[in-house]
């Protein structure tokens, strides 16, 4: 794995950066609080430290180097290298924005890189060096990409890096998912309309039944949701800014009808909200064909996928009445895996620790499924305190390590 860091401010000394919460009902994408948790990580002692200019080492800590960033001095300034960690101070001497990635100049594999380096200011990377040959690679705005002087290592051992990922890479995994989602979309569109007649004959014991194997099915598509664009919000959307709450027209979908269900509401009343969902489904349904997801969001979402189920299902945050957060975070779980196994063939030579965690997404699915008894699942806040404490572990655990997983499916530009 490699290094990165965007946009931190660089008086901020960030041992574990919390990642914003997005507001209840959207999907949001955070993969800037992503490449945070990574640098740290990847190093276990990055920080965004006050800059100073000039090479400095102080006692045991990293050794800081001022390293150009410009179209005609790109990576000068390293002339003493040497192997262990280390801080380049990345300052941008010309008049615009550049990215900069240290890399192998031979085989491509990215060590650290730094995004939205404004001009004249100075951002920091902290890296792991070892034995091999690096060169910065310094990508303006609005320019051609310039690589500066190699820089040769000749003891210790190698840093972690990887081969940096295309978007033409990650068009395949896109293509084949995409497809997948089409099947499921079928699924959600038929579970929907067993939901919707049980509605429209008046018998909520069955709509109760019905509710949540169409839900789960549409959790299972979530790498999908930013492409769904606004029917998502129809589709399962909560109340959470809406003046109403609850009881304001603007609340649909799956969490209207669940909350009628489970809130003594006369089938009269819900045969509308069940109707206007299993529309809404079906013209997603029929429209995802001319729908095209963007390639480089595959690996960000294989991320966040779980980052919302820690946020807004462990919490409960989303239970309008059927207690099923849980169903629902390992739905979510299944889905997360749907998305990995289209990465798969990237990640095998890109990502070192790709058993270990195939192994914590068995783990967190083991813990999942001990919470669920006699074919029902508990609520969160019915689970014993130790209960509680292993799922958030185990499920936190597994999301900043699919952290790593977004960034080394993050395409980077080279020209």
């Amino acid at each position: 794995m490699f290094t990165r860091t965007r946009g931190a401010p660089s008086h901020v000394v960030p041992e574990r950066l919390a990642m914003p919460l997005p507001r209840p009902g959207t999907r949001s994408v955070r993969l800037r609080s992503v490449a945070v948790v990574l640098l740290v990580l990847a190093v276990g002692c990055a920080g965004i430290l006050a800059v100073l200019l000039g090479r400095r080492h102080t006692g045991d800590g990293p050794r800081h180097i001022t390293v150009e960033v410009s179209p005609s001095r790109c990576g000068q300034g390293w002339t003493r290298p040497a192997p262990g960690v280390q801080t380049f101070d990345l300052h941008n001497s010309s008049a615009g924005a550049a990215e900069v990635y240290l890399e192998d100049p031979h085989s491509r594999a990215v060590y650290g890189e730094v995004e939205g380096i404004g001009p004249g200011t100075t951002r920091q990377l902290t890296v792991r060096l070892g034995k091999g040959t690096y060169a910065f690679l310094c990508v303006p705005d609005d320019a051609d990409a310039v690589t500066g002087p190699s820089v040769r290592i000749g003891s210790g051992r190698r840093g972690p890096g990887a081969a940096p990922v295309t978007e033409h890479d990650l068009i395949p995994p896109a293509i084949a998912y995409q497809k997948w989602v089409g099947s499921g979309l079928d699924r959600v569109v038929r579970l929907t309309a067993t939901l919707r007649r049980a509605i429209d004959r008046g018998d909520l014991a069955a709509a109760r039944s019905a509710w949540l194997p169409a839900h789960l099915e549409y959790e299972r598509l979530g790498a999908a949701y930013d492409a769904f664009g606004d029917a998502d919000r129809r589709i399962n959307g909560t109340d959470a800014g809406l003046p109403g709450g609850v009881h304001d027209t603007g609340f649909t979908g799956f969490h209207r009808v669940e909350y009628g269900l489970w809130h003594g509401q006369p089938a009269a009343k819900l045969r509308g909200p069940a109707a206007a969902l299993a529309g809404a489904v079906s013209e997603l349904r029929d429209s995802w064909s001319q729908t095209r997801m963007d390639p480089a969001q595959l690996g960000v979402r294989a991320h966040e996928i779980l980052e919302n189920t820690v946020q807004f299902e462990l919490t409960g945050r989303t239970d309008y009445g059927s207690g099923s957060n849980l169903a629902t975070a390992r739905a979510n779980l299944d889905g997360t895996r749907q998305v990995l196994s289209r990465l798969r063939p990237l990640l095998t030579t890109r990502y070192p620790h790709l058993s270990f965690l195939d192994r914590e997404l068995d783990r967190a699915q083991h813990t999942l499924d001990g919470l669920r008894h006699g074919g029902r699942w508990p609520a969160p806040d019915r689970l014993s305190r130790v209960q509680r404490e292993r799922t958030d572990a185990v499920l936190g655990d597994l999301v900043e390590r699919l952290a790593s997983v977004a960034t080394l499916c993050d395409p980077r530009r080279t020209v």
